[in-house]
């Protein structure tokens, strides 16, 4: 028999943690310590409701654990505090994966979190044709049936490698910014980095302090001399989520902030490793055709393209429409009220994630509410209930 709970968040980064945080504000207690409490007239009441976090990581920390050691909380963007707990002090030369599982860590612990790892979830269904009906969540230790989920299952596990021609047939190393571990595997050799975020000019410039690299991207990059403050944050991610809400493929964060400058990177570009080139236009055995026909030589190609939306296991719930997009309501999936993505798209920073965990908290207690007074569930969006918020969130996001 399936485990029964009101909530089940999946994912236990940023936005799941933050999910979890506002579940236990509203009340909502550990699946399987609910009791039976006493009303202020002295009566009976209903067991408090219930939630619980299944988390793939063997920790805590996300993404964070999978990061490389030489990324510092020196270098890395500024990171948003969990909801309820600061970060405390830290030192910039301390990895950030390091300083971030601990925190994260620390956070669950002080707030005792309901998280259960590792726990791979396999598929989202559901139990019923009822609208109000539960949701059955299969996972690695066994089945949990739910009246919603809130999926922060985030896109570390979907790194995003674009296909090209020859590639294939290259034979030196190709490996994605998920799978680097240092420069100094590299010495010696010629890497070329592929991509215009803030992890590709990051390793290009770690990477050319031992070696020779070329940098290539599809656009032009646009830098900035700003600071990364707050206010810049929540001004990046109501750029991306006003893209969706024009039915737009979202952005990531850097596409609409640009790179900024730090002195890290003006040493870069000062030695020659922020010169970018146009991509190239095919890979070949022992490296890359340029766009005006000459052959480049490589040893290796570093892919720092992006990742993409672990929603896998939500495929049997067929939340994409015909053009392969989610339809959005806020952080509520329009034609399934009972599922929530946070982490994702607008909400895929660490401001985002933390305000998508608020207000997915919010509508499922809403919607929980409605159910319990009215027995009925809520009707999902669509023709016949349309919203003029509503949004699209492309297949590639």
């Amino acid at each position: 028999m399936p485990r029964p709970a009101d909530v089940v968040v999946i994912g236990a980064g940023q936005a799941g943690l933050s999910a979890a945080y506002h579940l236990q504000r509203r009340g909502f207690v550990p699946a399987g310590t609910e009791a039976p409490g006493i009303d202020a007239a002295g009566e009976l009441a209903a067991p408090a409701r219930t939630y619980l976090v299944l988390d793939a990581e063997d920790g805590p920390g996300g993404a964070w654990r999978h990061r490389w050691k030489s990324l510092r909380m020196a270098t890395v963007n500024s990171i948003s505090d969990l909801p309820g707990i600061p970060q405390p002090s830290v030192d910039p030369e301390e990895a950030s994966s390091s300083f971030l599982s601990r925190y994260f860590g620390g956070y669950e612990d002080e707030l005792g979190l309901a998280i259960l790892r590792p726990v791979k979830v396999h598929a989202v269904r559901r139990e019923d044709g009822d609208p109000a009906g539960r949701l059955r969540i299969s996972t690695s230790r066994g089945d949990w049936s739910a009246r919603a989920v809130i999926n922060a299952t985030g896109t570390w596990t979907r790194p995003f490698w674009p296909i090209y021609p020859g590639r294939s047939g290259f034979r030196g190393r190709q490996l994605h910014v998920a799978d680097y571990v240092s420069a100094e595997e590299f010495r010696g050799q010629h890497v070329i980095v592929v991509g215009g975020g803030i992890s590709a000019v990051g390793l290009l410039d770690e990477i050319s302090q031992l070696t020779a690299t070329t940098w290539f991207t599809r656009r032009e990059p646009v830098w900035r001399d700003a600071g990364f403050d707050r206010q810049a944050g929540r001004d990046a991610v109501a750029l991306v989520e006003e893209r969706v809400r024009q039915g737009l493929p979202p952005q990531s964060v850097v596409s609409v902030t640009g790179l900024i400058l730090t002195p890290a990177l003006r040493a870069a570009a000062a030695r020659g490793a922020l010169e970018r080139r146009p991509m190239f236009t095919a890979i070949e055995p022992d490296g890359v055709r340029l766009a005006d026909g000459s052959f480049l030589a490589a040893d290796v190609i570093l892919w720092a393209t992006g990742f993409r939306a672990e929603l896998d296991h939500l495929a049997p719930l067929h939340l994409r429409g015909p053009g392969g997009g989610i339809a959005m309501d806020g952080t509520q999936v329009a034609s399934e009220p009972r599922v929530h993505l946070v982490g994702y798209g607008p909400s895929s920073s660490t401001i985002g994630a933390n305000r998508a965990g608020r207000a997915a908290v919010a509508g499922i207690l809403n919607m929980l509410t409605e159910q319990d007074k009215f027995g009925t569930g809520p009707e999902p969006l669509g023709p016949s209930r349309p919203r003029p918020e509503q949004t699209i969130l492309n297949r590639q996001s």
